[in-house]
């Protein structure tokens, strides 16, 4: 009895560990996570504070390098304030002044359930606050110029003591009285905190101020994500979906580069697409399929292995292809390839099977080589079908088609699509040549890649033919057999 007491303490105790393992590592990303939103806010409070002096005193572009020395000088063992990251603080506060963060909270209202349709509306808005804010900013710094004046030590930059970051170099730092001071052509009594000067920029208590900053898109996404964005030179709008894309799906900086160069939001959003969703889906899951859907989808060929023999492209290929199908959309779970079915007496292979948590619906990929023919999509609509007879459950809703294809009529595609009543989307793909040149050499070019599959895709229509026929001969042998 002792013994089984005993055990079940152990295990009781083990538990309690595994309990306090877990809060320990939540309290762990949480902490990151503030700690991110402290250094964002203290960057963008010192890109305003520097913007806002540079302008009321007269400052040129070569004080940065000066305020720069200054903090390195006394300051030795702080990091993150060489010229080209001040720079940057203050380019970012120059792009996100408070007015604009409580537009992105509007705005993430209303992409709460997104759509194309409302996430070009939301950009254009955005868009045009960004140029109506520039010009007003000048004009509200020059009735500024008098209102800041206070009663603060000569050219002295005061500590708060509620400053959120007390680690930081917030505005602590007293610059020297010699010939290279960058302010002493200044009257006395005209420098006041960073706090106090934020209030009078922004016309709002610091309280409000770190709130909505806190709550809004920019304080989601790390610096080096936002170095990215603002190098881009994208409009406000667009920059703002890439962020709420990358705060979805978690990318790293270097996503979140690949994207932009790829064009995700001309492929996601601006991209007029080929698909039958609106007819043969119901709202919202028409909308939000057709937000999911990308034209085109882009496939990058690095990843993939190149062996002497070449052995079994086709697999390659299409393994390749769900790897970055899975990245490229939202909610994706691979299923099957290649997927079985037997049809009467003929045996059929979907390419590839995936399935969507958001649609709840599976979709099938159908993979082509050559360009958009109308044949394809009564071959996937076919496939959809199947999938709906044999795979999909009570509560998942109609199986989607994807036809992937190199190149397309769009008027030709649209045309082919009217009169089924299944939904499918036809995009083009493009396998792409951003490859590093030490790997050029060892990866098949993009010529061989879509030569070899056309091969090998001609092989299976071949193989099926071949299949039906050798069935065939074999009923008839059969047949003989009996008769004899």
């Amino acid at each position: 009895m002792e013994t089984v007491d005993n055990k079940a303490q152990h295990k009781d105790f083990e538990a309690f560990i595994h309990a306090i393992g877990s809060e320990i590592e939540q309290a762990q990303v949480k902490l990151i996570s503030a700690a991110n939103v402290q250094m964002l806010l203290h960057y963008w409070k010192i890109g305003h504070f520097i913007l806002f002096h540079q302008k009321k005193l007269g400052w040129g572009g070569k004080v940065i390098d000066k305020i720069a020395k200054n903090i390195r000088d006394k300051y030795p063992e702080k990091k993150g304030y060489s010229p080209r990251n001040l720079v940057y603080m203050c380019q970012f506060a120059k792009l996100y002044p408070l007015e604009i963060l409580k537009q992105m909270l509007i705005a993430d209202k209303e992409l709460e359930m997104p759509t194309v349709a409302k996430v070009l509306l939301v950009a254009k808005s955005l868009n045009e606050h960004e140029i109506g804010q520039e010009a007003h900013a000048q004009i509200q710094t020059d009735n500024l110029k008098d209102d800041i004046i206070g009663q603060q030590p000569a050219a002295q930059i005061a500590n708060s003591r509620n400053d959120i970051i007390p680690q930081q170099v917030v505005a602590e730092f007293q610059i020297a009285n010699s010939e290279d001071d960058i302010i002493t052509q200044q009257p006395a009594a005209q420098i006041q905190n960073v706090q106090e000067t934020l209030v009078v920029i922004a016309q709002e208590s610091l309280a409000q101020i770190e709130l909505i900053f806190a709550n809004s898109p920019i304080a989601r996404i790390n610096w080096a994500s936002h170095m990215v964005l603002m190098d881009s030179k994208l409009p406000l709008g667009v920059r703002y979906w890439y962020m709420k894309q990358a705060v979805e799906f978690g990318w790293s900086r270097n996503i979140l580069d690949l994207q932009i160069e790829s064009g995700l939001f001309q492929r996601q959003i601006k991209k007029r697409k080929v698909n039958n969703f609106t007819a043969t889906l119901p709202k919202p899951q028409s909308d939000l399929a057709n937000y999911l859907l990308k034209d085109p989808y882009i496939f990058d060929l690095a990843g993939v292995k190149e062996r002497a023999d070449e052995r079994d492209i086709e697999e390659q290929l299409v393994n390749h292809v769900t790897k970055y199908l899975l990245e490229m959309g939202t909610g994706f779970a691979f299923v099957a390839r290649q997927k079985h079915f037997q049809i009467g007496n003929n045996d059929f292979y979907a390419d590839l099977i995936l399935y969507n948590i958001k649609l709840h619906a599976f979709v099938v990929v159908e993979l082509k080589a050559t360009p958009f023919k109308p044949e394809y999509a009564g071959q996937l609509n076919f496939y959809v079908n199947v999938v709906n007879d044999k795979m999909k459950g009570e509560n998942d809703n109609k199986t989607i088609g994807l036809l992937l294809c190199r190149g397309k009529d769009e008027i030709m595609a649209q045309y082919a699509l009217e009169g089924y009543n299944q939904p499918i989307g036809v995009s083009d793909y493009q396998l792409s040549k951003a490859i590093p040149d030490e790997l050029k050499s060892a990866l098949p070019t993009i010529e061989d890649v879509e030569r070899e599959l056309s091969h090998l895709l001609e092989q299976k229509e071949y193989r099926k033919v071949s299949t039906k026929s050798d069935n065939i001969m074999k009923i008839k042998n059969h047949q003989s057999s009996i008769k004899n």
